[in-house]
């Protein structure tokens, strides 16, 4: 499995950052599957970056193959949905950004893709307006929706199907809502969709 993930898909995240910068496709970058982290188990605080930040994320789990799916079509491909947290080496991307090198090490090292529990599809009467959230120490410090995205789930998994083949199991984290920070050792991270809780774990 692979993990697809969307860069700058909310223009408030954008601005907080500094994006000034209108794209006119999607920025997709990938995580490996060695970046997966489940079933509560806590994210280790990597010794190489003094600066983790995290990034909350609607996740869609693809559940056919497909290659140069048209967008209308592209619902068929996916049949659940969680919270995740796409976690960056803050600092370690303002150096590689600054030096005009790749920056995959600091959204794809070990850990960095935290997903919660999946929910089917089916569940939701449209999940092109959903919320969600996340909670750090039962204090909320983030919350989209995702009708506030620049890029629709349909028409990004049309567009990644253009230049790799979708796989079964394939995850694709949708980019993040305002409001990201930074995470420090002992909080505790609780992650939700409308209002039940499907991530749950701790930093260490």
């Amino acid at each position: 499995m692979k993990i697809i993930a969307v860069g700058m898909n909310y223009d408030q995240h954008n601005k907080e950052l500094g994006h000034t910068l209108v794209n006119k496709e999607p920025v997709i970058f990938l995580k490996p599957d060695s970046a997966l982290l489940k079933d509560g188990k806590p994210f280790f605080i990597p010794d190489f970056s003094k600066q983790v930040d995290y990034e909350t994320e609607l996740v869609v789990r693809i559940n056919r193959l497909g290659k140069n799916i048209a967008p209308r079509f592209a619902h068929r491909y996916y049949d659940a949905v969680t919270v995740g947290i796409d976690f960056t080496a803050r600092d370690l991307q303002r150096e590689y950004r600054e030096k005009g090198l790749p920056w995959e090490l600091c959204k794809g090292f070990d850990n960095s893709a935290a997903i919660g529990e999946f929910i089917p599809v089916s569940c939701f009467h449209d999940i092109q307006h959903l919320n969600f959230s996340l909670s750090i120490d039962e204090k909320e410090v983030q919350r989209g929706n995702t009708t506030d995205m620049l890029f629709k789930i349909d028409d990004i998994i049309a567009y990644v199907s253009q230049f790799m083949t979708l796989k079964i199991g394939d995850l694709l984290f949708t980019g993040t809502p305002v409001g990201v920070g930074t995470v420090s050792i002992g909080q505790h991270l609780q992650g939700y969709i409308e209002e039940e809780k499907l991530l749950d774990f701790y930093i260490r």
